[in-house]
């Protein structure tokens, strides 16, 4: 269980989040949702100790400032928006970067590690990627790898900030599922920021909406993504459109008459 109790983060002298409490339950997908600005790489980056944060975060009880760079990277994976990829450096050696936590200063990868690399290359459509270098993928390519590496930490939390962007669609689903199986079979905790609010509704089980660095909403989807808060939040017309099974998707609504062809 993640709990976040008054988080307050100032950057070069500006706060971008103010008094932001939240939850997240041991195997839930909680999604950060909000516009540009809002605070959501910021929050996910100060979950992960890349930036110094004031309040209280703990882990199952655990403090989290208190914890060493270690026992955090064996709780704890981030998938940043926009991660630095050595070029030279082949997709095997990227992904076998996630075992670092497990392994001694002075020791070497085991069969363990290697097993667990091949294990979710594999389940990412990757294994024929192996000895391929970094530099010669696509961006959605190097998205999986990317995505693929904090798996093989095997962590208990597991922070995204927009993972899918670059992937289309087919691998957008791909991804999410896998994260999905894994939060279902493994109880994988997991903290997404997107602005894809569909995909938020599809796999999110609380939804928290970030505005001007403060929580202006947290709920259930059904809850959280209504016409009236998101377009308020957003500074356009949205639309929430849902179907008997309980789906939701959210369309941009249209503010004039299309002209005539």
């Amino acid at each position: 269980m993640i709990d976040i109790r008054d988080l307050r983060v100032t950057l070069s002298g500006r706060p971008v989040l103010s008094g932001v409490s939240l939850t997240a339950e041991v195997g839930h997908w909680l999604a950060l949702i909000g516009p540009n600005g809002a605070g959501k790489t910021t929050l996910l980056r100060a979950l992960a100790c890349l930036i110094p944060w004031r309040g209280q975060i703990t882990f199952d009880g655990a403090d989290l400032a208190a914890l060493g760079r270690r026992e955090r990277a064996k709780r704890i994976a981030l998938v940043a928006q926009q991660p630095d990829l050595p070029d030279d450096l082949c997709v095997a050696e990227y992904v076998l970067l996630g075992r670092t936590p497990y392994i001694s200063y002075f020791g070497s990868e085991g069969a363990t590690d290697r097993s667990a690399v091949a294990s979710v290359l594999d389940r990412l459509d990757l294994l024929g990627f192996s000895d391929r270098q970094l530099g010669q993928l696509s961006g959605g390519e190097r998205q999986r790898v990317v995505v693929a590496r904090a798996l093989a930490q095997e962590p208990s939390v597991l922070l995204l900030d927009e993972p899918t962007s670059s992937l289309d669609l087919g691998q957008q689903l791909r991804v999410l599922d896998l994260i999905a199986e894994l939060r279902e079979k493994d109880g994988l905790t997991v903290v997404a920021a997107t602005h894809d609010l569909t995909l938020a509704a599809a796999y999110a089980d609380r939804v928290a909406l970030l505005s001007d660095g403060r929580l202006a909403a947290v709920g259930s989807p059904a809850d959280v993504l209504d016409e009236a808060v998101l377009s308020a939040h957003y500074g356009v017309a949205l639309r929430v459109l849902r179907d008997p099974s309980g789906a939701i998707a959210v369309i941009p609504g249209r503010t004039a008459a299309a002209a005539p062809c």
